[in-house]
């Protein structure tokens, strides 16, 4: 009997390697992953609990039942969706990037275009004054458009004011040091109230001996700022008290940049102070005045 040529009997069943590829997965079920999507609806393949997806606690899946009440259960294998077996998974999308904010807290206002400055202005008591305002509240005056102008002394208020003339649509914000009752800033605010600018004008000021103490002094390593004597120059002895060269003009001003770079935003200084810039800022940004 003649032979039968081999490909005349179909497929060679011994010609392929039967080991090739996942042979240890053939037959078995793929369990597809499903995230875990708020009011996503799934069951328990155990015990046939059924709830609505409306949480996540870290590795587990917060589910509602009809009833209102709530259950944790961990992810992963175990849940029915539409009655087929998933995988349930945290969702893969991040959530959206937090709005940036300012030194201040505000949020920032990104490619803000320059704005014309209002006829308003905020006056700032000492250059060390002006500088921690504009480093911390700075980009929200940009904004605003409000003009930050250095006030030589409270003596020269008076002079200050006729020279800049509040009015309607033109006020004044006045920052002071150590504006508390009694005090020589205290009667010149007074004054300023009762004289002829004083419906456009606002004067505040904050209790500390310098705006120094308006930083926190936990910023600069220590758990209060020292007291010092009457008749010692109060900068050159909080200098000294923390071991910092206070012979020279040179050295207090070193001093001040260490303290004003030691201030990240408005969580660093003293509520004393915030309130009364924030103040100042609203009264000059408020609606004109007739």
């Amino acid at each position: 009997m003649p032979a039968t040529p081999l490909d005349a009997i179909g497929p060679d069943r011994y010609g392929s390697d039967v080991l090739a590829g996942d042979w240890r997965a053939r037959g078995r079920r793929i369990i597809p992953k499903v995230e875990a999507a708020r009011d996503l609806v799934v069951e328990l393949a155990a015990d046939g609990y059924v709830g609505a997806v409306v949480g996540l606690e870290k590795q587990h899946v917060v589910l509602e039942d009809r009833f209102g009440r709530t259950r944790l259960f961990p992810l992963g294998h175990g849940f029915l969706v539409d009655g087929e077996p998933v995988e349930l998974v945290r969702p893969s999308q991040k959530p959206p990037a937090a709005r940036a904010r300012t030194a201040s807290g505000s949020f920032a206002v990104a490619s803000a275009p320059a704005r014309v400055a209002l006829p308003s202005r905020i006056f700032v008591e000492g250059r060390h004054d002006a500088e921690l305002v504009e480093k911390v509240w700075g980009a929200d005056l940009r904004i605003e458009g409000v003009v930050v102008e250095y006030l030589e002394g409270v003596d020269v208020l008076d002079e200050q004011l006729d020279e800049f003339r509040p009015g309607p649509g033109r006020r004044a914000g006045i920052l002071v040091d150590h504006l508390v009752p009694g005090s020589k800033e205290q009667r010149i605010a007074d004054a300023v109230a009762r004289g002829p600018h004083g419906r456009h004008v606002l004067v505040v000021g904050h209790p500390f001996v310098d705006i120094w103490q308006a930083v926190k002094p936990t910023r600069l390593g220590h758990d209060a700022w020292p007291v010092i004597p009457r008749g010692v120059e109060w900068k050159r002895g909080v200098c000294a008290a923390f071991g910092w060269p206070h012979a020279e003009q040179a050295d207090i001003a070193r001093a001040w940049q260490h303290i004003l770079g030691r201030v990240r935003g408005y969580g660093d200084l003293e509520p004393a102070l915030l309130g009364r810039v924030e103040e100042l800022i609203d009264f000059v940004t408020a609606p004109h005045d007739a």
